[in-house]
């Protein structure tokens, strides 16, 4: 159910309605546009979005649409389904273009992807590929009529004959005049660049009314003036009768091969039709999709149940109103489920409220018609099968309607119609009557409308309205917030907190007197324009924070990319290594090929010499167990000692001397508590614990990780009564260190008991004080401001504050206190 009937009016919808039809470029279009109704079927919505989504793609990814060619021709079979009938030649043409569209368009959605067996386009295809064609039809009509609309000549022999002999007749009568006109000019009957003309489809000449009897002929027709007459001369008239005659042949010629072709037609009339309103819902289908690559709006979630769950929703029209502009709209998030599915929207005059009502009635009336709703894709929308809308003044002399009693009107409607699968939409509720009372009548209402179940978004200045929505479940309160600085609205909605009218900081802003602007508070009393300024302080802290948090969120992503790039460089470290060690491995081959040819000179040597076997023997054996070791990859690898005369210096060995190896004696197994030395170093240290090839150890006061390799066993040391205080006094100052690295120049004490409070800022100045701290920030909020001047009394009191003050309002103002340290 929709409410009121010029739903469509009050939202905005008329103007998207003749916006897509502007794009249709067809009647069957428009005609499908005006057709365009609201559905509560999820089924058929899901289907229309899905089509207009995909003709999307299509238009994005800058394809040849398919369906180019759209004619109305479907008045034209109209015309030819009595036997005997027949249509024009340029209809034809029309005609024979619109049964290539359907061919086109069925062929292009029957395309699957590239594994042959998925469509492209699964819902269009559904929608076009029974689409039937008529090839035979279309042959026919190319063979017989033109891209101008006209009949061939070849479209018969008997009219390929007829208009042979039409043009040699035209030839002949051509001729004949211009020996007449020729004659005539001579003789000063005509004017000598006179020239033939036609009249009642004769070849005539212009001669002067004087002169007519000069020239032997029959006169067809004279001038306005009467000064010139139109005369066939007597040599061409059998001609002319000649000419005459083949033209109505041609005619009658004409008109049996359209009928033929409308012949040839008839049977599959009603088929053509159904193919030619495809077409037209095609390009209904397209001008959606233009409309909304126009608005950029997308697919988003939808679910079966009512849901609303949306980010960057925005009004379409204000959008191509502002895009003209070259200006911006704000989008709205917004989200309403379970316990929160009616928004209270409260807030300045012209500060978006009306427009945050109309952008949620709007999206979800287009997504319910077919049409792409202007938001984010990963929204989710739900299926509403009413919406009731109360929007503006439908006062009504007629219907004797003052505009309280017309919102009651519809008031009564909601309350009558309203359930779970309703969306109530009111603008200014309570509005048109005493505050009070309106203010009243709307919370009982809302009340009511809670109870049913349903989702709604209202607007409202009323106080007792902010207060229920907060204290009442499903209900949740919604500012549109206020730029104090500028005293301006950013159009901005923010769901959780009630927002303020701003009446006294517009009041001020337009130039009301001060003395007007004092005594109306005074009239309010001050608890109401506190509250007033309390809900001020809850904006801008939220504002604080939600730039906080997008600070804390950029930043993320900062450190994101830096993670990024140095896991990509430690990749290419990793790759290079592997390249490093490769290359060592084949140098070490070079190293063994050298060696090898070394060794069997100096074999061959002993064997001259003959020195003994076993010695050779040996030499060999160490030769064949050092290639071996060679084959593994290894950071280092011992050269065994015979051949170590031997061995092959690289570039970088030649560069620096040589050292000698020295035998590594077996180490004893670690484990926790020993002590030990760490290689260089003379001092001893504890093992606090050991993972895998690494060891905590403790050298004092100092902790650090060391490879086991490097460490050796040792004796614990005894400790003298100096060394003992080093220790105590190495770990104070270590304690001292850790706090000042871990030290910020803010303290959050919101939520804390006074005495808490108090304590905690006292160590948290002492603090400042020794970390040479010049100003710190206290966070205490606002509240009723006990903890602010418990606070303030304590920092007026020590001597090492020098002054303080309120935040600037942009950070914080009042909620925060500034502290300068001496």
């Amino acid at each position: 159910m929709l409410y009121p009937n010029d739903i469509e009016s009050k939202l905005g919808f008329d103007f998207i309605r003749a916006e897509v039809s502007r794009l249709c470029s067809s009647r069957m279009g428009k005609d499908a546009v005006q057709a365009m109704s609201f559905s509560s079927d999820y089924n058929t919505v899901l289907r229309l979005l899905r089509q207009t989504s995909e003709m999307l793609s299509l238009i994005r990814s800058a394809s040849d649409l398919p369906g180019a060619n759209v004619y109305d021709v479907v008045p034209y079979l109209n015309e030819i389904k009595a036997s005997g009938s027949f249509m024009a030649a340029d209809r034809l043409n029309a005609l024979g273009k619109m049964l290539a569209s359907i061919s086109e368009v069925r062929n292009f959605f029957s395309r699957s992807d590239e594994d042959g067996v998925t469509p492209l386009y699964p819902e269009l295809k559904k929608e076009f590929e029974g689409l039937v064609s008529f090839p035979s039809i279309e042959r026919e009509i190319d063979r017989c009529v033109n891209k101008f609309g006209e009949i061939k000549d070849n479209a018969s022999p008997e009219l390929s004959e007829i208009r042979r002999s039409i043009s040699a007749a035209n030839g002949s009568i051509a001729r004949a005049m211009r020996r007449v006109l020729d004659r005539a000019a001579a003789e000063g009957v005509v004017d000598k660049d006179a020239a033939p003309t036609m009249r009642d489809g004769r070849m005539v000449l212009p001669v002067s009314a004087a002169m007519k009897r000069s020239i032997n002929g029959i006169i067809h027709d004279e001038s306005a003036t009467g000064k010139t007459v139109f005369i066939e001369p007597a040599e061409v008239v059998e001609a002319g009768n000649h000419l005459r005659e083949l033209q109505m042949q041609e005619r009658r010629e004409i008109v049996r091969i359209l009928i033929s072709i409308a012949n040839l037609i008839r049977p599959d009339i009603e088929l053509i039709e159904e193919g030619c309103l495809s077409i037209g819902y095609l390009d209904f289908i397209k001008a959606k999709a233009m409309f909304a690559n126009n608005v950029d709006a997308s697919l988003p979630r939808i679910e079966k149940k009512p849901e609303i769950d949306w980010f960057n929703a925005f009004h379409p029209v204000l959008y191509l109103t502002l895009k003209q502009q070259d200006r911006k709209v704000v989008p709205l998030n917004l989200h309403l489920e379970g316990e929160r599915r009616f928004l209270i929207i409260s807030g300045p005059n012209a500060g978006g409220k009306s427009v945050a009502l109309k952008t949620v009635g709007i999206v979800q009336y287009m997504m319910q018609c077919g049409m792409l709703p202007t938001l984010y894709d990963n929204s989710h929308m739900g299926i509403f099968e009413n919406i009731l809308v109360d929007l503006g003044d439908e006062q009504s002399m007629e219907n004797d309607l003052s505009t309280y009693s017309s919102h009651l009107r519809n008031m009564k409607m909601f309350l009558r119609n309203s359930g779970p699968s309703t969306l109530v939409l009111a603008d200014e509720m309570g509005s048109g009557t005493e505050p009070q009372i309106g203010g009243a009548l709307a919370q009982s209402i809302l009340y009511r409308l809670g109870e049913s179940g349903c989702f709604g978004v209202v607007t409202t200045h009323y106080q007792n309205l902010k207060t229920f929505a907060d204290e009442t479940s499903g209900f949740v309160n919604g500012a549109m917030l206020y730029d104090r600085q500028h005293l301006r609205p950013t159009f901005q909605l923010s769901v959780g907190n009630p927002g303020s009218s701003f009446a006294i900081e517009i009041a001020r802003n337009i130039g009301l007197p001060a003395e007007v602007i004092d005594m109306a508070k005074e009239l309010v009393g001050s608890d109401y324009v506190n509250s007033d300024k309390y809900l001020l302080d809850i904006a801008r802290d939220r504002k604080y924070w939600s730039n906080k948090r997008q600070s804390i969120k950029e930043k993320e992503q900062h450190l994101d990319k830096l993670l990024e790039k140095y896991e990509d460089t430690a990749s290419d470290l990793k790759q290079k290594r592997a390249e490093i060690l490769k290359d060592a491995r084949e140098e070490a081959r070079e190293i063994l090929k050298t060696a090898n040819a070394r060794l069997e000179k100096a074999i061959r040597d002993i064997k001259n010499a003959e020195a003994e076997k076993e010695r050779t023997r040996q030499i060999r054996r160490e030769l064949e167990d050092y290639k071996e070791s060679l084959k593994e990859p290894a950071e280092e690898k011992s050269v065994p000692e015979a051949l170590k005369p031997l061995k092959h210096k690289s570039k970088k060995s030649r560069e620096e001397s040589s050292k000698k190896n020295k035998p590594i004696a077996e180490k004893p197994e670690l484990s926790a508590g020993d002590w030990v030395k760490m290689d260089g170093s003379g001092s001893a240290g504890q093992i606090i614990s050991i993972q895998g090839k690494k060891a905590e150890v403790a050298f004092g006061p100092l902790r650090t990780t060391v490879d086991l390799s490097r460490l050796s066993t040792t004796q614990k040391p005894k400790q003298s009564a100096a060394s003992q205080t080093l220790t105590v006094s190495s770990q104070t100052s270590e304690d001292s260190r850790r706090r000042q690295l871990n030290f910020k120049n803010e303290i959050d004490v919101r939520g804390m008991r006074a005495d808490e409070a108090i304590q905690a800022v006292t160590y948290f100045l002492d603090d400042a004080v020794q970390f040479s701290a010049s100003k710190v920030r206290i966070l205490h909020g606002t509240g009723h401001g006990i903890l602010k001047t418990l606070i303030r009394e304590q920092l007026r009191v020590n001597p090492n504050v020098t002054s303080y003050h309120d935040e600037d309002v942009r950070f914080g103002g009042a909620g925060i206190t500034i502290v300068n340290l001496s």
